[in-house]
């Protein structure tokens, strides 16, 4: 997927966005985590992104994302206030969204680099046939078998590594409200149970369904849905992805579906959610590229709450929703947006 939508009806669903194809580019690159020319002028021209401790936070820095290639170039520029502002997202961990095209090189290549660092992956899957009701992130697998191979390679590339899994944004959440036909539902939930039992058997990789946000409905309404989509095999459910509900209220919402799932934990996408959602212009849209929104928690395991997991930044705050208020493709980096995202934060 590329990216976003809103949900139908005058609920909001999460603006998705996945990996540039830039960042994709650069994986091959990133698994030998090797030290070039390039990289010593970037840390003596004060550019090097480095990372908060792991006890904080367990998860790998790219350093080569978005981020920070925008802080070097800043750097490079003289634009230091700028490269500072920019620091505040590229010294943090971001979900890596895997391309269907390079799936098992991005996956080995991510958590070979994650590894090699001591840190964990944090990877989403996005790909899910039908996906995004055909809107700015529509497209996915062709059909169920695309599917299934496509998770066999991300499997294959994660390995026996340690992987953090973000599995397939609104694709349950889509069958609920009505924006995915009936007639791909029953297949949508055995391509999602099939990719759970898969990751799953993977020795070191953690798998958080994805189940909405606090903005889209009642929690009644989708724990059925998650459990036939195999949650209960899970470790656990993801919320609040790629959009904008404060932290405070995406637990209420986790805590309320967890008690009807059997007590699973979950986590929160904080990645922009420091001002909450946007509520002045037209509900249908303001999940895509809202302005005056901040970054929200920095990325941590310390939530405070046994069944808060983590607060994570899965969608990448920089990155676009998509095509509306003046922003590039869906998934494309805006340092614009990222600038105002920063200068907003507390």
């Amino acid at each position: 997927m590329y990216g976003s939508r809103g949900a139908v009806s005058l609920f909001t669903s999460g603006t998705l966005a996945r990996a540039s194809v830039a960042a994709a580019g650069a994986v091959l690159l990133l698994a030998g985590c090797s030290s070039s020319g390039d990289d010593g002028e970037k840390e003596k021209s004060g550019a090097k992104v480095s990372q908060q401790p792991k006890d904080k936070d367990p998860f790998w820095v790219n350093p080569d994302g978005n981020a920070a290639e925008q802080v070097a170039s800043y750097v490079e520029d003289g634009k230091d206030a700028d490269a500072e502002l920019i620091r505040r997202i590229a010294e943090h961990p971001t979900g890596e969204w895997l391309t269907p095209e390079n799936a098992e090189q991005e996956a080995r290549g991510f958590t070979e680099a994650a590894e090699k660092a001591d840190r964990d992956a944090l990877l989403v899957v996005y790909n899910i046939p039908h996906r995004d009701c055909g809107q700015f992130s529509g497209g996915g697998a062709a059909d169920g078998n695309a599917y299934r191979a496509f998770i066999d390679q991300v499997a294959a590339g994660i390995g026996d590594r340690p992987a953090t899994v973000i599995l397939e944004p609104d694709a349950v959440l889509h069958i609920v409200d009505g924006c995915t036909p009936d007639e791909f539902h029953e297949e949508r939930y055995d391509l999602l149970k099939g990719a759970v039992e898969k990751l799953k058997s993977l020795k070191n990789t953690k798998v958080y369904l994805d189940a909405g946000n606090a903005g889209w409905g009642k929690s009644d309404d989708i724990s059925e849905p998650l459990k036939l989509a195999g949650v209960e095999a899970a470790d656990g459910f993801s919320v609040n992805v790629s959009n904008f509900y404060t932290t405070e209220d995406s637990t209420k919402y986790g805590k309320e579906l967890s008690a009807k799932i059997g007590n699973k934990p979950f986590v929160i996408d904080t990645s922009r959610n420091g001002n909450g959602p946007y509520t002045e212009g037209d509900p249908q849209d303001n999940w895509c590229n809202p302005p005056g929104r901040a970054l929200g928690e920095t990325p941590t395991i310390s939530t405070g709450d046994d069944l808060v997991d983590a607060y994570l930044w899965v969608k990448r705050p920089g990155e676009s929703d998509g095509t509306c208020k003046g922003g590039p493709k869906a998934g494309q980096w805006w340092p614009e947006y990222a600038l105002e995202l920063a200068k907003a934060s507390k």
